[in-house]
């Protein structure tokens, strides 16, 4: 069992998908993180009120759109929405490690076990069985652990895997996407709720 430290600093804003796709073409156009920086800045292209949180908001997307290889982030740009949302999940996961372990641990399980509804109740379960394992998270104040549980559901939403009734929405994972994904990162498709019997080539 993995007891590596969780980071847990995902209480700004959600899925940032217009953003997102945004600065992935700025980044197709600089091929440096730092350019894009600059240039979020000079020209406030996140329509931010404030420095501050344009510094929060970039900092925010730039750490999750580094997690994608050269591909996924192509994809981000071309794809379809679906795809788009898709790979922005993807790339949540493959930032914070907590909610890797919920989408493949609770999302995923209850999905292919034919348990079709997500609620609050099941992420305060989750958190206090890793809390067990992770001090870090019994540091949380209860005023953060609810922000933190009230993002990752907007993240879910805006992704579109849950819908506003809290049924899980099964992933339709187009072949398209899943040969963008590279080898290394096969298991990723795990933090989709999708049956193994829809998914070509997934490593087990």
């Amino acid at each position: 069992m993995n007891h590596e430290r969780y980071s847990m600093a995902f209480t700004t804003g959600a899925l940032f998908y217009r953003d997102s796709v945004k600065l992935a073409v700025l980044y197709l156009e600089f091929n440096d993180w730092e350019s894009v920086r600059k240039k979020v800045f000079s020209e406030n292209l996140l329509q931010t009120r404030t420095l501050n949180s344009s510094t929060r908001v970039s900092r925010e997307i730039i750490s999750r759109l580094k997690t994608l290889e050269a591909g996924e982030l192509d994809l981000l740009i071309s794809g379809s929405t679906q795809e788009q949302k898709y790979l922005l999940w993807l790339a949540v996961c493959r930032r914070y490690r907590f909610i890797a372990d919920f989408a493949k641990e609770v999302i995923r399980e209850r999905y292919i076990s034919l348990k079709a509804d997500l609620h609050y109740e099941e992420f305060d379960c989750f958190f206090n069985k890793k809390s067990e394992w992770h001090p870090e998270l019994e540091e949380i104040k209860p005023t953060t652990r609810n922000k933190l549980r009230q993002v990752l559901f907007k993240i879910l939403r805006e992704a579109e895997l849950l819908a506003t009734d809290h049924t899980i929405n099964g992933s339709m994972l187009s072949k398209r996407f899943l040969d963008t994904i590279p080898q290394q990162h096969r298991t990723d498709i795990l933090m989709f709720p999708a049956f193994e019997s829809g998914i070509t080539g997934i490593a087990t």
